[in-house]
């Protein structure tokens, strides 16, 4: 991301606003993109980082790991910064091709039939409850084992439990511990990733 003076004086406001925290310094650099891009400073007690999460992320960016998202939302904000680094292939779930199924939704069947694609995938699940459940039952199931998970679909109907549910399949993840959600969290959180991936194997840091 290409930050200009009006950026910087912003992520000074969330800096003061902030204060002392227990995030270490890449977590911390997330958290700061998805306040930046909400303007909701909750989401500084709601963000989850399991135990070597960043690290999975930036190693399976590295590595040319697909990823796969659950809205072309979701798609179309990662594909820039993804473009000018890793060159990673990102697939949609509303784009598989799949057979009309009863039960689910589309985005579901869809991330369902990518993931048994590619089982040690990066998944970033923005929007779609259905979908996130659907993956959370493959891992359960140890059908797949995803490099990392990005989970931010907000959700009245037991969204909690499954992020919960997330949180006991150890898979490396990054979650929001709240029924709120939405996919520009997702981006916000990929895009950052994508950035400190960049930095730490080794090339040249874009501008800030």
């Amino acid at each position: 991301m290409e930050w200009h003076v009006s950026d910087a004086q912003s992520l000074r406001v969330i800096d003061r606003e902030i204060g002392d925290h227990m995030f270490t310094p890449s977590e911390y650099e997330l958290v700061r993109r998805v306040i930046y891009a909400t303007a909701d400073f909750e989401f500084a007690s709601l963000i989850r980082f399991s135990e070597h999460a960043l690290t999975s992320g930036a190693a399976a960016l590295a590595a040319r790991t697909t990823i796969v998202v659950d809205v072309p939302m979701v798609q179309v904000g990662i594909a820039p910064p993804i473009q000018e680094t890793f060159v990673n292939p990102v697939y949609c779930s509303m784009d598989a091709l799949t057979r009309p199924q009863k039960g689910k939704s589309k985005t579901a069947w869809g991330i369902e039939t990518l993931a048994q694609r590619y089982p040690e995938g990066i998944f970033i699940v923005g929007e779609s409850q259905t979908a996130l459940e659907s993956l959370v039952d493959l891992v359960e199931n140890n059908q797949v084992r995803p490099a990392l998970i990005i989970a931010t679909p907000a959700g009245f109907l037991d969204v909690d439990v499954l992020k919960d549910r997330l949180q006991d399949t150890m898979v490396p993840h990054i979650s929001i511990n709240s029924q709120k959600g939405n996919p520009v969290l997702a981006v916000a959180i990929m895009t950052g990733l994508i950035d400190l991936a960049w930095q730490a194997y080794g090339k040249a840091p874009k501008a800030m």
